[in-house]
Protein backbone atom coordinates (compact mmCIF):
# COMPACT_ATOMS: atom_id res chain seq x y z
CA UNK A 1 0.00 0.00 0.00
CA UNK A 2 1.24 3.44 -0.85
CA UNK A 3 1.23 5.36 2.44
CA UNK A 4 0.40 8.58 0.62
CA UNK A 5 -3.10 7.10 0.17
CA UNK A 6 -3.85 7.60 3.85
CA UNK A 7 -3.18 11.09 5.07
CA UNK A 8 -5.28 11.94 8.13
CA UNK A 9 -3.24 12.06 11.33
CA UNK A 10 -5.89 11.31 13.96
CA UNK A 11 -3.35 11.38 16.79
CA UNK A 12 -2.24 14.92 15.95
CA UNK A 13 -5.88 15.97 15.47
CA UNK A 14 -6.98 14.78 18.93
CA UNK A 15 -3.80 16.06 20.56
CA UNK A 16 -4.63 19.50 19.16
CA UNK A 17 -8.25 19.24 20.33
CA UNK A 18 -7.17 18.25 23.83
CA UNK A 19 -4.72 21.15 24.02
CA UNK A 20 -7.08 23.81 22.64
CA UNK A 21 -10.47 22.83 24.09
CA UNK A 22 -11.47 24.94 27.09
CA UNK A 23 -13.53 22.15 28.66
CA UNK A 24 -10.63 19.69 28.36
CA UNK A 25 -8.18 22.19 29.81
CA UNK A 26 -10.51 23.30 32.65
CA UNK A 27 -11.14 19.67 33.60
CA UNK A 28 -7.49 18.58 33.61
CA UNK A 29 -7.41 16.40 30.49
CA UNK A 30 -3.98 15.60 29.12
CA UNK A 31 -3.12 13.79 25.90
CA UNK A 32 -1.17 10.58 25.46
CA UNK A 33 -0.58 7.94 22.79
CA UNK A 34 -1.15 4.27 23.54
CA UNK A 35 -1.00 1.04 21.59
CA UNK A 36 -4.30 -0.82 21.86
CA UNK A 37 -6.53 -1.51 24.85
CA UNK A 38 -3.61 -3.08 26.73
CA UNK A 39 -1.60 0.12 26.29
CA UNK A 40 -4.56 2.14 27.54
CA UNK A 41 -4.81 -0.07 30.61
CA UNK A 42 -1.09 0.44 31.25
CA UNK A 43 -1.47 4.22 30.93
CA UNK A 44 -4.24 4.13 33.55
CA UNK A 45 -1.75 2.73 36.04
CA UNK A 46 0.34 5.87 35.59
CA UNK A 47 -2.63 8.17 36.11
CA UNK A 48 -1.58 9.30 39.58
CA UNK A 49 -0.19 12.54 38.17
CA UNK A 50 -3.28 13.55 36.19
CA UNK A 51 -7.02 13.83 36.76
CA UNK A 52 -8.08 12.83 33.27
CA UNK A 53 -6.73 12.04 29.84
CA UNK A 54 -7.45 11.49 26.19
CA UNK A 55 -5.48 8.60 24.72
CA UNK A 56 -5.34 7.81 21.02
CA UNK A 57 -4.21 4.38 19.93
CA UNK A 58 -1.32 4.55 17.47
CA UNK A 59 -2.55 1.28 15.96
CA UNK A 60 -5.71 0.77 13.94
CA UNK A 61 -7.90 -2.00 12.65
CA UNK A 62 -8.35 -1.93 8.92
CA UNK A 63 -9.48 -3.57 5.75
CA UNK A 64 -9.18 -3.09 2.02
CA UNK A 65 -12.30 -3.04 -0.16
CA UNK A 66 -11.73 -4.11 -3.78
CA UNK A 67 -15.30 -3.42 -4.95
CA UNK A 68 -16.16 -0.36 -7.05
CA UNK A 69 -13.65 2.30 -6.00
CA UNK A 70 -10.83 0.58 -4.10
CA UNK A 71 -10.43 2.06 -0.67
CA UNK A 72 -8.77 1.33 2.63
CA UNK A 73 -10.69 1.60 5.88
CA UNK A 74 -8.84 2.32 9.12
CA UNK A 75 -10.61 2.36 12.46
CA UNK A 76 -8.97 4.60 15.06
CA UNK A 77 -9.77 4.33 18.77
CA UNK A 78 -9.82 7.27 21.17
CA UNK A 79 -9.92 6.43 24.89
CA UNK A 80 -11.14 8.78 27.62
CA UNK A 81 -10.44 8.34 31.33
CA UNK A 82 -11.31 10.38 34.41
CA UNK A 83 -10.51 9.62 38.01
CA UNK A 84 -13.26 9.63 40.63
CA UNK A 85 -13.57 8.88 44.32
CA UNK A 86 -13.20 5.19 45.02
CA UNK A 87 -16.53 3.34 45.43
CA UNK A 88 -18.50 6.57 44.96
CA UNK A 89 -21.09 5.87 42.26
CA UNK A 90 -22.29 9.48 42.18
CA UNK A 91 -18.76 10.74 41.58
CA UNK A 92 -18.37 8.08 38.89
CA UNK A 93 -21.60 9.25 37.24
CA UNK A 94 -20.28 12.82 37.24
CA UNK A 95 -17.01 11.62 35.70
CA UNK A 96 -18.95 9.81 32.95
CA UNK A 97 -21.07 12.93 32.31
CA UNK A 98 -17.84 14.90 32.05
CA UNK A 99 -16.43 12.52 29.42
CA UNK A 100 -19.72 12.55 27.51
CA UNK A 101 -19.53 16.34 27.29
CA UNK A 102 -15.92 16.22 26.11
CA UNK A 103 -16.93 13.66 23.47
CA UNK A 104 -19.77 15.94 22.31
CA UNK A 105 -17.42 18.91 21.98
CA UNK A 106 -14.81 16.86 20.11
CA UNK A 107 -17.46 15.61 17.67
CA UNK A 108 -18.66 19.16 17.03
CA UNK A 109 -15.16 19.90 15.64
CA UNK A 110 -14.96 16.53 13.90
CA UNK A 111 -17.99 17.55 11.79
CA UNK A 112 -15.96 20.46 10.43
CA UNK A 113 -12.91 18.21 9.96
CA UNK A 114 -15.07 15.71 8.05
CA UNK A 115 -15.93 18.36 5.46
CA UNK A 116 -12.27 19.39 5.09
CA UNK A 117 -11.14 15.78 4.72
CA UNK A 118 -13.74 15.00 2.04
CA UNK A 119 -12.17 17.70 -0.13
CA UNK A 120 -9.05 15.48 -0.09
CA UNK A 121 -10.93 12.20 -0.72
CA UNK A 122 -10.70 11.08 2.89
CA UNK A 123 -14.08 10.04 4.26
CA UNK A 124 -15.11 9.64 7.91
CA UNK A 125 -17.90 7.19 8.60
CA UNK A 126 -20.76 9.28 10.06
CA UNK A 127 -21.56 6.54 12.61
CA UNK A 128 -19.25 7.06 15.55
CA UNK A 129 -19.79 4.72 18.47
CA UNK A 130 -19.22 5.86 22.06
CA UNK A 131 -18.86 3.07 24.60
CA UNK A 132 -18.57 3.33 28.34
CA UNK A 133 -16.28 0.78 29.90
CA UNK A 134 -17.55 -1.29 32.81
CA UNK A 135 -16.90 0.17 36.24
CA UNK A 136 -14.71 -2.78 37.18
CA UNK A 137 -12.26 -2.18 34.34
CA UNK A 138 -10.12 0.09 36.50
CA UNK A 139 -11.02 0.92 40.10
CA UNK A 140 -11.47 4.63 40.82
CA UNK A 141 -11.49 5.64 37.18
CA UNK A 142 -14.35 6.08 34.72
CA UNK A 143 -13.36 5.03 31.20
CA UNK A 144 -14.94 5.22 27.76
CA UNK A 145 -13.84 5.07 24.14
CA UNK A 146 -15.07 5.96 20.72
CA UNK A 147 -14.00 4.76 17.31
CA UNK A 148 -13.73 6.59 14.03
CA UNK A 149 -13.65 4.75 10.72
CA UNK A 150 -11.71 6.54 7.98
CA UNK A 151 -11.95 5.55 4.31
CA UNK A 152 -9.36 6.63 1.76
CA UNK A 153 -9.01 5.92 -1.92
CA UNK A 154 -6.35 3.29 -2.54
CA UNK A 155 -4.55 3.15 -5.85
CA UNK A 156 -4.45 -0.54 -6.80
CA UNK A 157 -3.13 0.00 -10.30
CA UNK A 158 -0.75 -2.81 -11.14
CA UNK A 159 2.76 -1.43 -11.62
CA UNK A 160 5.27 -3.90 -13.12
CA UNK A 161 8.15 -1.73 -11.83
CA UNK A 162 7.25 -2.85 -8.30
CA UNK A 163 8.09 -6.48 -9.10
CA UNK A 164 11.32 -8.37 -9.72
CA UNK A 165 9.57 -10.67 -12.18
CA UNK A 166 6.54 -8.73 -13.45
CA UNK A 167 3.37 -10.75 -13.68
CA UNK A 168 1.80 -10.90 -17.14
CA UNK A 169 -1.48 -9.04 -17.35
CA UNK A 170 -4.45 -11.25 -18.34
Amino acid sequence: MNHSNFNWNSSAFFQRLTATNRFARDNGYTFTLVSSLEGFHGALGEMLSTQAFVAVSDTSDGRLDLENTPHTRRVKTVFLARRHALDDMEDRRLAMDNMRELFRQFISVLILEKTRLEENNVFLDPRISFREIDRYFFTGCACAFFQIAVDTYTDLTYNPDEWINPQPMP
